[in-house]
């Protein structure tokens, strides 16, 4: 008896060590539930790294202050720590990710700073601050200990075993960014050149990282395709000198702005020095023989800044932000109509400046005049200078006779060589309107006949007395289908014309809804124009009218201004409204590939051509059906 109770007490103690077991398990799960996960999915961080924490005297080195969490488009009041011991070479750089899981949106925003310390010794950069929906978060404090030399002794040893270090190499072979102007009128240009001085012998560069002109509207400066060199002497020594870039910056913002660092990889070939005191090392160190070897540089050009004035207040009220010097011209074709004929208005502006940005002149049009969407074409010739002329076609209806005048336009701009605001005028032109009919052939104004006819009819007529109609009692009027379908289809086609005109006006008055509907069209005209320079085998203009389409197409379907299009901007559009990062990555290759061919011209550029148009297209008509399939932006 006493061994089966103690069986039974032994078994009740495994029992309850097994209860006990399970509900541990059981604790730790609900705990790792409620407490890590949440931690994981849901928590916002805000922390500080460096690439490296012990650096050499005088090497530059990276720090980017990064948040972490699902408000990555609430932060705001940035605030940087005291760089005192160190010089500011580049910052803050700001760059984003995001990724939307399930409808989830979330991603980190990165504020980047390149520094360089002044001095050896400890040091301690202090915490950065932001906001996130009034909540402050603070960085951890980042201890930077600076040693005399080069704290890579890796590099050392591959410079000690080369012979060569790569500071001998950056005075020889560089990257210089510079300016026409350091100070400069909010939106008028500043050009910006890249130039590469080498006095070493150098391969085939390629493109490491191109500049960024956050707070400017861009214009590539046409340029040669091929990289030409010429002598120039530069602090006293002789330099091979090729211009890799040029570029027309209109800041869209005041005060201070940079321009970040231009970066290239560049293969420079270096003649091997003799490592032993063997005779053969003399022979072959000989340089007819040629012995040398290939050291991969990067070169970065410096960081520029321009600071950037506040136009002067102006109580024009026509004034609408253009800078430059401009003329203005108009014309009409022609000034006696019958009612509900159209008049073509043309307007032209033209001279220096941002042309893409120029909006037409403000028109009244008399009473009893409809006026239409007017038709844009812009010719920009980037030069030094970036000029050029637009151009705006309106259509304008008259549906009332008598004697009218279309007033003057006027159009004013900021001179900034002159620092003074110059308003120009055109003629006002009298219009002699006279009774008549709505018909009309159209000629002149670019639409159809059947297009002007239904723009001059408001109302159809409707015939409602049949007095006069001769009945012949055929059996087709005797049916009651045919006296149904005789009074039901003008009834039908008032209806249709009603609705077709008012979605009209629905859309010339939404021009945003107007350009994301025809986002598609405007850019397969300007691949049709790309096929055409590919036949005429003209590179240059053939890749920039690819870089417009995309542009142009991202601009007018995701509904973002000219002045504030930037492609980091349209790809957070295009992740927010869930496109693949596939077709985003592709958009990026293919604007990549335009840039760069400037670099590194193929053997088989029309191949490159050629595929590059078919991607193009199937880009473009890939993003259109996820756009659509996708309801658009909301």
């Amino acid at each position: 008896m006493k061994k089966l109770q103690v069986e039974s007490r032994k078994l009740k103690v495994e029992s309850r060590k097994l209860i006990a077991v399970k509900i541990t398990k059981v604790l730790l799960a609900i705990i790792f539930a409620v407490f890590l996960l949440p931690a994981n999915i849901f928590s916002q961080s805000f922390t500080a790294t460096a690439n490296s924490t012990k650096v050499g005297e005088g090497e530059q080195f990276e720090v980017s202050f990064t948040y972490s969490g699902s408000e990555i488009n609430a932060i705001g009041n940035f605030q940087a720590p005291n760089f005192k011991d160190f010089l500011v070479l580049s910052g803050p750089n700001q760059s984003s990710s995001m990724q939307i899981i399930n409808g989830a949106v979330s991603g980190s925003r990165a504020f980047t700073y390149y520094l360089q310390p002044r001095t050896i010794g400890k040091f301690t950069i202090g915490s950065a601050a932001i906001s996130v929906k009034g909540q402050a978060l603070k960085s951890s404090p980042l201890t930077i200990e600076v040693v005399k030399g080069s704290s890579n002794q890796q590099a050392k040893k591959e410079q000690n075993d080369q012979e060569v270090s790569t500071k001998e190499i950056g005075e020889n072979v560089f990257i210089r960014a510079i300016i026409d102007k350091n100070s400069v009128y909010q939106g008028e240009q500043v050009t910006v050149t890249y130039k590469l001085f080498t006095r070493l012998n150098i391969q085939a560069p390629q493109i490491s990282k191109l500049p960024s002109y956050q707070g400017f509207w861009s214009e590539e400066i046409e340029s040669s395709n091929q990289i030409s060199f010429s002598r120039e002497n530069y602090e006293g020594k002789l330099f091979n000198v090729a211009i890799l870039k040029r570029a027309a910056l209109f800041p869209t913002q005041t005060g201070e702005l940079s321009v970040t660092p231009f970066e290239l990889k560049i293969p420079v070939l270096i003649q091997r020095k003799r490592k032993s005191n063997s005779p053969f090392d003399d022979f072959f160190n000989d340089p007819f023989l040629g012995r040398t070897e290939s050291v991969e540089y990067t070169a970065k050009s410096n960081t520029v800044k321009v600071n950037v004035l506040p136009l002067p207040q102006t109580s024009l009220s026509q004034f609408t932000g253009a800078v430059g010097n401009y003329t203005l011209q108009t014309s009409i074709d022609k000034k006696k109509v019958k009612q509900n004929e159209p008049i073509t208005l043309k307007v032209m502006l033209s001279g220096e400046g941002n042309i893409n940005l120029l909006d037409l002149p403000q028109l009244q049009i008399p009473n009893g005049f409809e006026k239409y969407e007017p038709k844009i074409s812009a010719d920009v010739f980037r030069g030094g200078i970036i000029s050029g002329k637009k151009n705006f076609e309106l259509l304008v209806i008259p549906r009332v006779s008598g004697a009218f005048e279309i007033p003057a336009l006027e159009f004013t701009f900021f001179n900034p060589k002159k620092k003074v605001y110059v308003t120009v005028s055109s003629s006002a032109y009298p219009i002699t309107v006279e009774q008549g009919s709505a018909e009309y052939t159209g000629g002149g104004t670019g639409l159809s006949k059947e297009e002007i006819k239904l723009l001059g009819q408001d109302i159809r007529f409707i015939k409602i007395d049949f007095s006069d109609v001769t009945n012949e009692n055929s059996l087709a009027e005797d049916s009651l289908v045919f006296i149904l379908t005789l009074y039901s289809l003008p009834l039908l086609g008032l209806i249709g014309f009603l609705f077709w005109k008012q979605k009209e006006e629905k859309l010339s008055g939404n021009i945003m809804l107007l350009k994301n509907l025809r986002a598609e069209k405007i850019a397969k005209s300007r691949l049709k124009t790309a096929s055409k320079y590919l036949k005429e085998k003209n590179d240059t203009l053939f890749f920039a009218e690819i870089s417009q389409a995309i542009f142009g197409y991202l601009e007018d379907k995701l509904s973002i201004n000219k002045a504030d299009f930037t492609v980091e901007a349209s790809i957070t559009k295009l992740q927010l409204i869930g496109v693949e990062g596939s077709f985003i990555d592709e958009m990026k290759l293919i604007l990549e590939k335009c840039e760069f061919i400037r670099f590194a011209p193929s053997q088989n550029i029309l191949e490159d051509m050629k595929l590059l148009y078919n991607r193009t297209a199937s880009l473009i008509a890939s993003l259109e059906e996820k756009i659509s399939l996708r309801g658009g932006l909301k």
